[in-house]
């Protein structure tokens, strides 16, 4: 594996769960794959369960690791072609990437949209400099449209957790005072569509995904009605997309509070299990009756971000080392 930024890098999802299981049940037995081997990562937004997960997967493989801050302490860096730099940024992207590829074998990136242009965030554009000029295999610790490290986790946590072999999986939209990016939705999509579930998504009009993510998924705009009979309710805001209103991109649309998931939104569930990425936003997402009960599973999900990482650094380094 050359790059890993969606469910299609990763190949057979039933490989990929089996190695990760491996993994979990013997955390240091590739540590030998990443002996004099240095893992660089580059964060351009704030992190806590990526930075540590993604330090300690590194660690587990043997690697040395290097974490960059780019807006603490690293040059203000331009990332536009063609404008005359004579602001606060001194360094261009583009002199910058194939500089850290030179201290690195693998680069990590954490880039968030800017909903400033949705054709820029949809098309990756500052991942996409990463793996086109740093000369190194890149790997993507969330971006502007997806986040899937932290789809792999949930994959992982729902196999391990469910209590049927085709589990309902829904993802539901809940309100949030800010506007946060579509990444760890479109990436849960993206992953539950390749994944043996039965997958529903639910969220008010306005807030359709965009159909590369979505596929076949059942889309359903009544929530109660969605949540019936689920297995496993993935809670997550999510901006408008601008899939149907191209000018709405990146609008708080709705705070409509009847969306929190609470205890009565639980009961109509087949006693499901909850999940959000976190962080959360309590009593607006996720009340503290659900977020607190025995059916939570935000802990063991995060937990799983190491062994996501683990395996994605393993499967690179091996792409390194033939």
């Amino acid at each position: 594996m050359r790059y890993f930024t969606n469910v299609k890098d990763i190949g057979d999802l039933k490989v990929a769960l089996s190695e990760a299981f491996e993994i979990k049940a013997e955390r240091y037995k590739y540590e030998h794959l990443g002996k004099h081997k240095t893992c660089l990562l580059i964060f351009f937004n704030n992190s806590l369960r990526t930075r540590l997960s993604t330090q300690k997967a590194a660690r587990n493989l043997g690697m040395d690791v290097i974490v960059l801050d780019v807006n603490q302490g690293a040059w203000k860096l331009e990332t536009e072609r063609g404008v005359i730099m004579d602001g606060d940024k001194s360094e261009h992207l583009l002199e910058a990437i194939p500089v850290m590829g030179s201290y690195a074998d693998i680069i990590g990136v954490r880039s968030f949209a800017r909903f400033e242009n949705r054709e820029d965030d949809y098309t990756e554009k500052i991942l996409n400099q990463f793996i086109k000029y740093s000369g190194r295999p890149v790997f993507s610790m969330e971006a502007a449209t997806g986040h899937p490290l932290q789809a792999f986790a949930d994959l992982i946590t729902i196999e391990e957790y469910k209590k049927k072999e085709r589990p309902k999986v829904v993802l539901t939209w809940a309100p949030h005072p800010k506007a946060l990016p579509q990444a760890v939705p479109n990436s849960f999509a993206d992953w539950m569509n390749e994944a043996d579930v039965d997958f529903v998504i639910t969220h008010p009009h306005g807030y359709e995904l965009d159909p590369k993510f979505v596929r076949g998924a059942r889309v359903e705009y009544d929530q109660l009605k969605a949540f019936e009979g689920a297995d496993f309710i993935y809670a997550k805001n999510w901006a408008c997309p601008g899939v149907t209103v191209p000018a709405d991109y990146g609008k708080v649309l709705s705070k409509d509070m009847s969306w929190t998931v609470d205890q009565a939104h639980m009961d109509v569930t087949d006693h499901a299990f909850f999940m959000h990425c976190l962080p959360v936003r309590r009593n607006m997402i996720v009340s503290d009756e659900v977020i607190e009960a025995p059916t939570s599973l935000v802990i063991p999900e995060a937990a799983n971000r190491e062994i996501s990482a683990t395996v994605v650094l393993k499967r690179l380094l091996e792409g390194l080392n033939r």
